[in-house]
């Protein structure tokens, strides 16, 4: 091991990107930069009344530029000196419709404004049809190619978005040569990138989100996507065979980007990964412990030893895929689509008549402190002080059993009901939703021995990391970095380097422990078991009248 070894973690959020230069051998982390997506921020090429969320390459491109120029700033030229990796992180599934060279076709002149030549955020629900389709589609064949996510296939996913794109944008269909997850597109730019047959694609976002499984011998039949649909029919030609695990290398970084950045042309670049899968090793995640990220929405990342869950599949989940967290463990996904999203909608309702304040500084100020007061309020409400129950699916339901047609309720209001009630309900809703995951995970047979909370809400606010204790009856402990998915980046960078032989060492090495443990409390949980019968029923009623509305 080198006597001084640095590496960088990228971790792309829907907001923004956040680059932390870390100490390879310590996990000290010696500087951070974040970077706001100036376009998304603007709200440029987004309609959220069509579930239409896309953003733009150059706010990723600007974003990786500044934020590592800025850490490499403030740590000095002696510690860029001896930077070793980078890896990235992202969220998805995101992928892009990209020309032959690699480059997104909204780079191109007669696509700059057209947000279907744009990367399709994992957050965009305007697929919701082809979804459907794709899983009436997958019971017609023998070969269950669903069985690897769960059995359900949802509209945040490639196939799903790819159909959608094409279907919708004939000048798309035309000039598409492969379509591109986030996380595999950035690694494929800073190496110097030039023919999109040789981007390297990561077992993460292939194995959970695009179909790819050891088992088919790589993606499903060219006959299964060309029967679905004759604008899909050989597009399995233009994609990948072959899958690589995040502790590998793609390859150096060019030298357009060293000089740009002020790199040595020696920076090994990893291979990139969703945020979640990264952030439960920054995290520093155990066998059967669920990791959950907590942010706006959640992911649930379990690892399990392969020689123990064996063939076991999992029903309604966003995936099991071996390597995809940790090479040589079984990686099972699941997740929320909306958490903090939640919070922020009832905030944003609640903050409504700010607007015709004429003192733009004081109605900042009362906005910010909405949420941490109904927090502060609503952990003095006692069981008898409420009815009201809410369901967490305002951006519809990721698991357990994936429909973004749902949609989020609230239930037993009455005269009394005011914002802390409700503001409460919402609270419970978002811990019930967690439990579903967790009781779905040990119906199946995988045991979850406890939690592991990781992101900002998680550090955030002691009162829903106590509910969510309560609530599913286990104890969740808090990781001390604030920012583990980007920590988790260079735990994979540190690896693909070659500064540790495995991830297991770069994370025990590099892991910065825990700093706070909520316990269950005996009465709350008996409550809390009464609640989430509510919750239950009210889910059911709600998903059934749906389902007779469509």
């Amino acid at each position: 091991m080198p006597s001084s070894a640095y590496v960088i973690g990228v971790d792309y959020g829907t907001d923004s990107v956040r680059s932390i230069l870390v100490d390879a051998h310590s996990g000290k982390e010696i500087a951070t930069s974040v970077f706001y997506y100036p376009r998304w921020k603007a709200g440029k090429y987004c309609n959220p009344s069509l579930n239409q969320f896309r953003q733009h390459p150059l706010d990723y491109t600007e974003g990786l530029d500044h934020t590592i120029k800025d850490c490499i700033a403030k740590a000095g030229k002696e510690v860029a000196a001896n930077i070793k990796g980078i890896s990235v992180d992202t969220t998805g599934s995101t992928p892009i419709a990209v020309d032959a060279s690699g480059t997104p076709l909204c780079m191109l002149p007669q696509f700059e404004n057209n947000p279907n030549a744009m990367f399709v955020l994992w957050k965009d629900h305007t697929s919701v049809k082809e979804a459907a389709e794709i899983n009436a589609h997958a019971e017609k064949f023998d070969i269950n190619y669903l069985q690897f996510v769960g059995g359900i296939y949802s509209s945040e996913w490639y196939w799903a978005k790819l159909l959608h794109v094409l279907r919708e944008d004939k000048a798309v269909r035309e000039h598409i040569a492969s379509w591109v997850e986030h996380c595999d597109w950035i690694p494929f730019v800073l190496t110097g990138g030039n023919d999109v047959r040789q981007l390297k694609r990561g077992v993460c976002s292939a194995g959970h989100k695009a179909l790819w499984a050891a088992a088919f011998g790589g993606l499903p039949a060219d006959e299964f996507f060309a029967s679905l649909d004759p604008v899909l029919k050989g597009f399995t030609k233009k994609l990948f065979e072959d899958t690589f695990s995040a502790d590998q290398s793609v390859g150096l970084i060019s030298k357009e980007w060293a000089t740009k950045l002020g790199l040595p042309e020696t920076v090994t670049i990893g291979i990139g990964a969703f945020d979640c899968h990264m952030g439960a090793v920054g995290g520093q995640i155990e066998p059967y412990y669920l990791s959950k990220i907590i942010g706006t929405s959640t992911c649930d990342i379990l690892v399990a030893p392969m020689d123990e869950v064996k063939d076991k599949l999992i029903k309604g989940i966003c995936g099991q895929v071996p390597g995809s967290v940790i090479p040589g463990m079984l990686g099972l996904e699941a997740g929320q689509s909306a958490f903090g999203d939640a919070y922020a909608w009832f905030k944003n309702l609640l903050a409504w008549p700010l607007q015709f304040l004429d003192d733009a500084a004081l109605a900042e100020q009362i906005e910010k402190n909405i949420l941490p007061q109904l927090d502060k309020k609503a952990a003095e409400l006692s069981f008898e002080d409420y009815n009201e129950i809410a369901l967490d699916w305002f951006n519809g339901r990721r698991t357990p059993d994936a429909n973004q047609l749902l949609k989020g309720a609230l239930a037993g209001l009455n005269l009394g009901s005011d914002a802390v009630k409700v503001y409460r309900a919402i609270v419970e809703a978002t811990c019930f939703g967690a439990k579903k995951i967790v009781d779905r995970f040990i119906e199946e047979g995988i045991p979850v021995k406890g939690l592991i909370g990781l992101g900002g809400v998680a550090k955030k606010s002691p009162f829903i990391m106590q509910m969510m204790a309560d609530v599913c009856n286990m104890p969740i402990k808090i990781h001390k970095s604030e920012q583990t998915c980007a920590l988790g980046a260079a735990m994979f960078a540190a690896t693909a380097s070659g500064v540790y032989e495995k991830v297991e060492d770069a994370m025990q090495a590099m892991g910065q422990g825990f700093d706070a443990v909520y316990t269950p409390d005996s009465l709350r949980v008996e409550l809390y078991a009464k609640r989430y019968q509510k919750y239950s029923e009210l889910g059911i009623f709600i998903e059934k009248e749906l389902t007779v509305a469509t």
